[in-house]
């Protein structure tokens, strides 16, 4: 097979250097060469063509997302984000997903040679990973969504779990807009790295009229509330006498991630059984796949999003492959799916 080619955009030689010789090493990706700029890696997009874009966000001349939506506008090519930590550039990260990114990278703090090889299975997974996406250029620009409206017998006592890895903020910024204010209560795995999960969820609360947070260890599962699980701390459904709550746990990487969307699955399994509706949404890997057949084992409601809209058939077209799935569909009608199975 022919090795993947990637193109480096970042304005610093240092990380530059130390990408060029990560990527290297790998036998099946090759370095077309590096950029500093936009209009450096323009002309080499046009003469080299390469597969893969890693770009940052903070450059010289033109920033990082407007020259992500003029390339996703004329000639798009997977991109790979890979920015420093701040939190404007983590609102700025969610900017370039919704711009057409297919997923980001955080750079190491500290030592970045040291950081960068830590980071060197993350970063060649997702650039793997990227060849095999469903790229979207306009993101979630486009038609308008109404909320669907919830029946009037709804069954108050269920709960929500949403699972999500690659493409996943763009499609859960999708179906929350699908999702009235008065939903019932809603918990969220993304992959995401540690300090970007509470930017996201706060960039959610500020879009939705639903009460949207980054979870916080006891939190109740209540009618129109919506939390993210926080990166680095994998996120368990529990119940008490008052109703359902949320217990955050540190632990091993399970499906090399924390949090896990087959932690919480299986949690909500256990307590939930019927009152648990699972949804698996696009996502590279297999994360959640196990979890979501458990669910549907216990009784409860099983949605996985079909490949046709998913970024990444990983996740969902492995719990379809294992029979995990009541039903699969497309990313808009999920929504009004989920929301059909409230009905007592």
């Amino acid at each position: 097979m022919k090795p993947i080619r990637v193109l480096i955009v970042d304005d610093s030689p240092t990380v530059q250097s130390v990408l060029t010789s990560l990527l290297s090493d790998e036998p099946d990706i090759e370095v077309l060469g590096t950029a500093s700029d936009p209009f450096e890696a323009k002309d080499l997009i046009v003469k080299k063509r390469p597969d893969v874009i890693t770009l940052d966000i903070e450059m010289p001349r033109m920033d990082g997302i407007t020259f992500l939506k003029r390339l996703m506008s004329f000639r798009p090519v997977p991109v790979v984000m890979i920015s420093s930590y701040t939190r404007e550039n983590s609102i700025r990260t969610f900017e370039a997903l919704n711009a057409g990114a297919v997923d980001f990278v955080a750079k190491p703090t500290g030592d970045v040679r040291t950081g960068f090889r830590k980071l060197k299975h993350e970063i060649t997974t997702k650039i793997r990973a990227a060849t095999r996406a469903n790229i979207r250029p306009s993101g979630l620009l486009g038609k308008a969504r109404r909320p669907v409206s919830i029946g009037k017998n709804r069954a108050s006592n269920k709960i929500i779990v949403i699972g999500a890895s690659t493409g996943g903020t763009q499609a859960i910024q999708t179906l929350l807009e699908c999702m009235p204010s008065n939903v019932n209560g809603i918990v969220i795995v993304q992959h995401m790295p540690v300090r970007f999960t509470n930017p996201f969820a706060q960039r959610l609360n500020g879009l939705f009229p639903m009460n949207i947070k980054e979870a916080e260890d006891g939190d109740r599962i209540d009618i129109g509330n919506v939390m993210v699980a926080p990166g680095g701390r994998h996120l368990q459904v529990a119940k008490d006498p008052m109703g359902y709550y949320v217990q955050l746990k540190d632990g091993r990487l399970v499906k090399h991630q924390r949090p896990s969307v087959d932690v919480m699955f299986h949690s909500v399994a256990k307590t939930a059984a019927s009152d648990g509706i699972g949804i698996l949404l696009t996502g590279m890997g297999d994360d959640g796949a196990d979890g979501l057949l458990a669910m549907k084992q216990a009784g409860s409601f099983t949605v996985a999003q079909d490949e046709t809209t998913s970024a990444m058939f990983g996740m969902p077209g492995a719990a379809i492959e294992r029979g995990a799935a009541k039903v699969v569909a497309e990313l808009d009608d999920i929504a009004s799916v989920v929301l059909s199975s409230l009905t007592m």
